[in-house]
């Protein structure tokens, strides 16, 4: 093998080049976690991802220190990460620590140790920074979120409250799950009223009311994917998940009150975390109880994602995740990256003429589905429809929401097996509403005619609008562009003309 073969066979075609991939190592009072990143960028994607469950923050309440076996395991954790980043080559890389570390007696001593180990100095975060941080890791993962956001660790809980890019400052109490769990001596009775005298001074917990609360932290979320599997949820992806507030009260009241081992679908938590559900689950109601809250969200992303966001020059920090996302998706996976930009002008100009009245946040996924159009074109052609719903359906997109998932999704599938929905799984269906069906049944039948307008090659959808004039859908085909004109291209103008009530007309002059 050639040495030019052997460079090509190491450089990945399925990544980006965002320069030398980046880490952050995330040392928390209950794991210790080792994130690789491709790159830092406003959608940045994990490239490898570990934690272990070291529990540091087990006994800090009450002795004031971290447990001897629990600085062996996260030391041991550290010594493997290191190695793993010199494996990868990584140069940018963050190493954090939270309330266990800052509030041990002999948290220095650990944190001298592991800063050895990393060969990395390691910021350990004040109660302030870490509600910060977490905070912009929400910012991050959600589209204008408006709201609270509460990260529940092992050692404290941070609540802050969010507007758009804005946050106000935040407050930290000692009331993490394993923190908890240590201060009560493992009564639930005791740890009740810790809670309820605890939150009833946090001043911050009275903006909640009628908004959103953006749960962050490990348990939390294993306490919503038991709700979720509890409830036969149609979509398995944890970012976004959304819990009314009434319910997610009388969930969180179940689970502190019976044995975590006699819930339904307890498999689906991580065994280290059962005894620790009932703890995040007493926090959960008496915040809903207090604050008020519209929903409970939960957020897949918290500080370590707040960490490289801040990174961020102002102009990335600015963008749009989600049409970030699905530009990177089009670049990796389209045939023609171009061709994706150009869906997005060729359909505005279709939208703007139709009569069809569109959302700005319509308008928003609409650009975002042009972008991920092409993404399933290497599959056979049977399954390309099956193949884009489910990778939509389940990407690690952040700034959406499950509905809007749901549309991106629908239009993919509708643009590559028709308009009919035999084919169309029952539990995607549950997640849309009549609207949704029928905006992603129109934005499918307009794909189905740019790309065969097109054969997916950029530089033709320009030239080839796509209007609404006098009454009529009309696909104008103008110079040596009139020669597409053909059966079946005037077929699929004809299926999107029905769909909108117009008249279908090629022009080709």
């Amino acid at each position: 093998m050639s040495a030019l073969e052997s460079r090509a066979l190491s450089l990945a075609q399925g990544r980006l080049h965002h320069g030398p991939p980046i880490a952050v190592i995330d040392i928390g009072s209950n794991s210790v976690r080792l994130v690789i990143y491709e790159g830092l960028t406003r959608a940045p994607t994990p490239i490898f991802n570990e934690k272990v469950l070291a529990g540091l923050g087990r006994e800090v309440q009450s002795t004031g220190l971290l447990a001897a076996d629990a600085v062996e395991k996260a030391l041991h954790a550290l010594h493997r990460f290191r190695a793993l980043c010199d494996i990868g080559s990584i140069t940018r890389l963050w190493c954090v620590a939270t309330a266990a570390c800052r509030d041990a007696a002999n948290g220095p001593e650990f944190i001298a140790a592991a800063e050895r180990i990393c060969r990395k100095r390691i910021d350990v975060l004040s109660g302030k920074r870490e509600a910060q941080y977490s905070a912009l890791g929400v910012i991050s993962g959600f589209y204008r979120p408006d709201g609270l956001v509460g990260d529940l660790g092992g050692g404290s809980l941070e609540l802050v409250d969010v507007h758009g890019q804005n946050l106000r400052s935040g407050v930290t109490v000692p009331l993490g799950s394993l923190a908890l769990q240590d201060l009560s001596e493992m009564s639930l009775k005791k740890a009740d009223k810790i809670v309820r005298k605890t939150l009833s001074k946090a001043a911050v917990l009275k903006r909640g009311e009628g908004r959103s609360f953006y749960a962050v932290g490990g348990t939390w979320r294993a306490l919503a994917r038991l709700h979720m599997w509890q409830t036969g949820y149609p979509l398995h992806v944890m970012h976004g998940y959304v819990i009314p507030a009434r319910e997610a009260m009388e969930f969180s009241r179940l689970v502190h009150r019976v044995n975590p081992e006699m819930l339904s679908r307890i498999e689906m938590v991580n065994e280290a975390r059962r005894p620790l559900l009932a703890y995040a689950a007493l926090v959960l109601e008496h915040l809903v109880r207090i604050a008020r809250p519209r929903d409970i969200v939960i957020s897949a992303l918290g500080v370590r994602e707040g960490l490289l966001y801040s990174e961020l020059p102002t102009r990335e920090r600015a963008k749009d995740g989600l049409i970030a996302a699905a530009q990177e998706l089009n670049v990796l996976r389209s045939r023609s990256p171009a061709h994706g930009e150009e869906l997005i002008r060729w359909t505005d100009r279709f939208m703007a003429t139709s009569g069809l009245d569109e959302t700005a946040e319509e308008k928003r996924l609409r650009h975002a589905a042009c972008l991920l159009a092409d993404i399933g074109w290497r599959a056979h052609p049977d399954y390309r429809g099956e193949q884009s719903l489910n990778i939509i359906a389940n990407a690690a997109f952040v700034a959406v929401d499950h509905p809007g998932r749901t549309f991106l999704a629908l239009a993919v599938f509708f643009r590559h097996v028709g308009l009919v929905d035999d084919e169309l799984s029952p539990h995607v269906r549950e997640l849309a509403t009549a609207r949704m069906l029928d905006r992603a049944r129109v934005l499918g039948a307009s794909l189905r005619v740019a790309y065969l307008t097109s054969a997916s090659m950029p530089g033709v959808l320009p030239h080839t609008p796509l209007v609404v004039e006098r009454g009529s859908l009309k696909l104008k085909l103008r110079g040596r562009f009139a020669a597409l004109d053909g059966e079946r291209l005037f077929n699929r103008l004809r299926q999107l003309a029905r769909l909108i009530g117009r008249e279908p007309v090629i022009e080709a002059a």
